[in-house]
């Protein structure tokens, strides 16, 4: 526990430059609607599009989703092809300090939800699917792949066995939060994440960075502080808003003395004359 306080000291006297925001209910809550539209728009496209039977399709878009980060990763995972623009046109087209947004969804996504919450100007960037994945690689014929069976593998585990890897790169992977930091141009030891899922935050955490869960006010293990809404930002982070503010006073005053220092050499120019 020592050695957890003092971790913590010395992160806190860090001067943070970026917060970084998970979008799904993190900038927005359950509450809503616009999860529960995602979500029923994934189960349409997997019955329509790859032709999972209905009966089971809730279920295992629930346990890829644990298992891979999201039911897109592990559907790629288990070997079901589609094309990612596809997946997500399909699914989701209808839906002082450097904030930048970092999300499992689409681009289309991201920018129509914020656009929706009214803070798409609130933003200096904005990792989304496509940043992390770049390229689609083209499907294989339905007759060249065989689907691995995640429903019976864990139910029934064989030795040897192990689940596929994804060939998507999404949190809560550690190498999707490196990438995501690389191309964003991010230090994790000056920057606070923000996000609702505890595996999130528990990868962050490995990687560096100061970690805030949102969505309760109880810390889990990785969690350096927990708040129930954004809304208590300002009360959890005052210095953030205290840094601002002597900043500007800094830009202010700089901004004088080259007023005055150009008024004084204008002067002494005059006197020459």
């Amino acid at each position: 526990m020592e050695m957890e306080m003092a971790y913590d000291g010395r992160e806190q006297r860090r001067k943070c430059d970026c917060l970084l925001f998970d979008l799904d209910d993190t900038l927005y809550p359950v509450t809503s609607g616009i999860g529960a539209d995602v979500v029923r728009n994934i189960q349409a496209y997997m019955i329509d599009k790859l032709g999972v039977e209905e009966s089971i399709c809730l279920d295992l878009c629930i346990l890829l989703y644990k298992q891979y980060g999201t039911t897109m990763a592990g559907l790629r995972a288990i070997r079901y092809q589609f094309g990612y623009d596809d997946y997500h046109r399909n699914i989701i087209l209808s839906l002082p300090i450097r904030k930048v947004v970092f999300t499992n969804g689409d681009k289309i996504h991201a920018s129509r939800a914020l656009k929706r919450l009214g803070m798409e100007d609130c933003f200096q960037g904005v990792v989304c699917f496509e940043t992390l994945n770049p390229t689609s690689p083209t499907p294989l014929p339905a007759n060249k792949v065989e689907i691995f069976d995640i429903l019976k593998h864990l139910a029934h585990p064989e030795p040897g066995v192990h689940l596929p890897k994804s060939p998507i790169l999404c949190k809560p992977s550690i190498d999707a939060m490196l990438q995501a930091l690389k191309v964003a141009s991010i230090n994790p030891q000056t920057t606070i994440f923000f996000d609702d899922s505890a595996r999130n935050i528990q990868a962050a955490k490995q990687i560096g960075m100061h970690t805030v869960l949102v969505g309760s006010s109880e810390r889990i293990k990785g969690a350096d502080h927990a708040l129930e809404s954004l809304h208590n930002m300002k009360e959890a982070f005052p210095e953030l808003w205290e840094e601002a503010v002597k900043d500007e006073d800094v830009r202010n005053s700089r901004g004088r003395e080259r007023a005055w220092s150009s008024k004084a050499d204008d002067d002494k120019d005059k006197k020459a004359l």
